[in-house]
């Protein structure tokens, strides 16, 4: 067994648990502890650090941020504090925790999560993995390798800004029901069809967990459409993914001794 702390930065709370690589199980329960308010850098930084020391576990650690992340640093900061923008994150964790830490965008999280253990399991080509909450996150991937920090969310259909208008929150606000909104969703859906071709789209947020309300409206011509299945744990997953990609995993003790 090869395990791999992840955690995910949420905008109530950051949670985190060790994760098997090799199958995308939790293998211990999973911690939460609130988001501060305002999610300064110095204040996640060191719940961060106590959710790492919690665990005890060493090794790389993988952690989600909502916004883009290139190459360590976080580039924008729609719903955390805005001296995130411009920041070496990588570095920040890493220093803090004194561990090796790798940072990637929550819908990017979630997307690699559910294209190699949940609901794209086995899919080969073109596989996108949309959000829907707050806002719309958006995650591509092709035969497993992820494209980063694609913010489809902010694509504009005709006047219509495609969060703003399609998200949960906007069916919400717009007191749609769950027809009226996946008329909005589906025009939304067939935009990106157009340009990418996906084999398969897979719908998560938290709109995921109500999923027999819109997958009789939701379809299209081509893309195969399908709620997501990892729901809260996706993050945390994917979050792990990226880290052992990036540096060795930890084998579990357990699975040490049996090898010796």
């Amino acid at each position: 067994m090869s395990v791999t702390l992840g955690i995910d930065i949420g905008g109530s709370g950051i949670k985190g648990a060790p994760v098997d690589t090799l199958t995308g199980q939790l293998v211990g329960e999973r911690r939460r502890i609130p988001t501060p308010e305002g999610a300064a850098p110095a204040d996640v930084k060191a719940v961060v650090a106590e959710l790492v020391q919690g665990f005890g576990l060493p090794g790389p650690v993988g952690v989600t941020f909502p916004g883009i992340v290139q190459r360590g640093r976080t580039l924008s900061a729609a719903n955390v504090h805005k001296d995130w923008i411009g920041l070496d994150a990588d570095t920040l964790l890493s220093e803090a925790v004194g561990q090796e830490v790798h940072l990637l965008n929550d819908a990017d999280a979630a997307g690699l999560a559910e294209a190699r253990f949940g609901a794209g399991a086995g899919q080969d080509g073109t596989v996108m993995v949309l959000t829907f909450g707050t806002g719309i996150g958006s995650a591509l991937i092709h035969d497993g390798v992820l494209v980063p920090n694609t913010e489809l969310g902010h694509l504009w259909l005709r006047d219509k800004h495609a969060e703003t208008w399609a998200s949960d929150r906007a069916r919400e606000r717009d007191d749609l029901n769950w027809k009226q909104w996946s008329k909005r969703a589906c025009s939304y859906l067939q935009h990106l069809e157009l340009l990418f071709s996906p084999e398969l789209f897979i719908i998560g947020g938290g709109i995921s967990k109500k999923a027999d309300k819109w997958t009789p409206h939701l379809t299209l011509d081509r893309s195969r459409v399908v709620p997501a299945q990892l729901l809260n744990e996706a993050g945390i997953i994917g979050a792990a993914m990226q880290a052992a990609l990036l540096a060795p995993p930890v084998r579990s003790p357990r699975a040490a001794a049996k090898k010796a």
